[in-house]
């Protein structure tokens, strides 16, 4: 074995045991359940659904009052949506590259819109009706919004997703103050 191979693998070695000592001692950090992260998904897509139909009401009617608007139903609806797609994408992530995976979850969005629009509309609950774009389907879903929806979708895998992936509950965690051994000095936490 030649000298820098063996400098190379000694360092591989350090960095493995770094880490095993590391998490080891992050024992009691555990992932973020189903529901918690269901919560954040759903958080994310009612805020969003509103942001975005502020824009969408200044972009076409040139409105400085930004009013944007949704419905209740969006944080069951983004919330479940989002799970799901965290599910493909746990799948999906080594098997097809990003932008596949992007189309996958923009068909799917597509297929939920109109099935949770569907549902609603049976009781007259449906928040939304996209029967004056040129481009839809019986009100539930247009053409018009694949774009956004496709752009949402990479927004989502690459910052929403991954990131909450990575939230810990450490439940012997004192509130307000750092703990755990990527705890810094000033208070901050390292999380590469």
């Amino acid at each position: 074995m030649t000298h820098s191979l063996m400098i190379e693998a000694r360092q591989d070695l350090l960095t493995h045991r770094h880490q095993s000592a590391l998490f080891g001692a992050m024992s009691s950090a555990e992932p973020l359940t189903a529901l918690s992260r269901w919560y954040l998904y759903a958080i994310h897509g009612y805020f969003c659904e509103v942001m975005f139909t502020a824009a969408w009401e200044f972009v076409v009617n040139f409105n400085w009052k930004f009013p944007g608007v949704t419905s209740v139903w969006a944080l069951f609806i983004y919330g479940t949506s989002i799970l799901i797609v965290e599910r493909m994408y746990l799948r999906l992530r080594g098997r097809c590259p990003l932008l596949v995976r992007c189309l996958i979850y923009t068909l799917w969005t597509y297929l939920w819109e109109f099935t949770t629009g569907f549902i609603l509309r049976q009781f007259n609950a449906c928040p939304w009706d996209y029967s004056q774009f040129d481009f839809d389907f019986m009100g539930l879903i247009t053409l018009e919004y694949a774009v956004p929806w496709f752009c949402g979708a990479l927004i989502v895998e690459q910052f929403i997703i991954r990131n909450t992936l990575r939230l810990r509950f450490d439940k012997d965690a004192e509130p307000g103050e750092p703990s755990g051994p990527l705890a810094l000095a000033n208070g901050h936490v390292k999380t590469d």
